[in-house]
């Protein structure tokens, strides 16, 4: 069930039950997690409805109706709401699924998410015992992205894919997307690639564009193989952190030109005043490490002689990294749940999963080792509440907290906590 429901359907009046099919007219409350709007129906059942922003009187007919809510599609705003803007991105306008907060006011949008992340946080801890939530709101708002992923249709065009649906928008593309960064890739005259493959377009920080193409990956997969190089050289250039990365286009890096430096940025200042023994080689775990982004922060906080054992299962994270030469880095290509209770005894943890989290049996695990500080990032705070449920099973509590605005114009977004004894 997707939020707590607080307004049960009323057994009294069965009359009044909405139905699929009806439209009716809803005030939005509050926003739920995934990007829907909140409302409570006329039989008091609660009605999530994708589009509408709390504050705003809608009209919206019901898809779904289930037990104890129901689901509407917005058919039209009767009053907007403060947190209600102008459409931002045209992509979105014709239905693609990149910008669904397109429409909201970008001034509020941090705001938003903070009320999303302590609703879902509030489910599993006292909200009153947590840190002040550092809210950082990652600039640009629209340009920021310098990856994406395409898909392609059967005439060979590329485009963002329509909410809920395989069908492509090919004729504009999103403004998240860097500026230039798709020219000639999609639009009425874009070149064409093979239909039904995927289309990864990267700008590294040196500037350089590379296009290649890929199968698509199963749902909750990432597709490293590249079928085809189309442009650009084999390698992305990075910079982050004062490290030069190299890597197929393919592996994973922060899509926002500024979240690599944002999140080190955060690990150091937090890592600063961290607790070390000196009666052993200070250790840290990076898990689901990637290609090694977290390494020098990691090292340099823990001081002279720090070892960091950097756990992922992807190719690309095993790819020596010459700007990593001069740290001690053990590399593990490995799943973090085969390879967790195998690892030297850390003094730190950093943790960075997919958005399904890490689950419990590697919280379980890392809580085994008792390190005496956990950096935990997820980017579903869903998730991420199931996830620092399980570090409180094991006598971890937050002791900071930051949300970071990563994706700006959608619903998704970023929480880091400081977990702590």
């Amino acid at each position: 069930m997707p939020e707590n429901l607080e307004n049960p359907v009323n057994p009294e009046n069965p009359v009044d039950a909405v139905e699929v099919g009806q439209t009716v007219r809803l005030s939005i409350d509050r926003m739920a997690h995934g990007g829907e709007g909140i409302a409570t129906g006329p039989d008091g059942r609660v009605v999530f409805v994708r589009g509408a922003y709390p504050g705003d009187v809608v009209s919206a007919q019901i898809t779904e109706v289930k037990k104890k809510f129901a689901r509407a599609e917005l058919t039209e705003v009767l009053t907007a709401g403060a947190y209600r803007g102008p459409q931002r991105c045209p992509a979105a306008a014709q239905g693609a699924g990149c910008c669904d907060f397109g429409d909201l006011d970008p001034r509020r949008e941090p705001e938003l998410k903070a009320t999303i992340l302590a609703g879902q946080l509030g489910r599993v801890v006292d909200l009153a015992g947590l840190p002040d939530t550092e809210v950082i709101a990652l600039s640009p708002t629209r340009g920021w992205r310098t990856r994406v992923r395409l898909g392609v249709d059967e005439k060979g065009r590329a485009g963002a894919r329509k909410l809920g649906s395989n069908d492509l928008v090919t004729s504009v593309a999103c403004t998240q997307v860097a500026e230039g960064l798709l020219d000639g890739i999609v639009g009425e005259n874009a070149r064409r690639f093979t239909p039904g493959a995927e289309v990864v377009v990267v700008r590294d920080s040196a500037g350089g564009r590379h296009v290649v193409e890929t199968r698509k990956a199963p749902r909750g997969s990432r597709v490293e193989n590249v079928a085809e190089h189309l442009e650009g050289e084999k390698f992305v250039a990075e910079q982050a952190d004062g490290v030069e990365f190299a890597f197929p286009p393919t592996a994973f890096w922060q899509a926002h030109s500024a979240a690599p430096n944002a999140y080190t940025g955060l690990i150091r200042r937090w890592l600063a005043d961290a607790p070390l023994s000196e009666a052993h080689t200070p250790v840290a775990w990076d898990l689901y490490g990637g290609v090694g982004l977290f390494v020098p922060a990691l090292s340099d906080s823990l001081g002279a002689g720090a070892k960091v054992i950097s756990v992922d299962y992807s190719p690309a994270a095993n790819t020596p990294q010459a700007g990593l030469a001069s740290y001690d880095v053990d590399r593990v290509n490995k799943r973090v749940e085969q390879a967790v209770d195998q690892l030297s005894g850390p003094h730190v943890v950093a943790l960075d999963p997919p958005r399904t989290g890490a689950g419990a049996k590697v919280i379980a695990a890392t809580a085994k080792a008792n390190p005496a500080r956990v950096i935990h990032i997820g980017c579903d705070p869903a998730t991420f509440s199931r996830d620092i449920a399980s570090w409180k099973e094991h006598g971890y509590r937050i002791e900071r907290l930051a949300l970071l605005d990563a994706f700006p114009g959608t619903h998704h977004f970023e929480v880091v906590a400081q977990l702590g004894h």
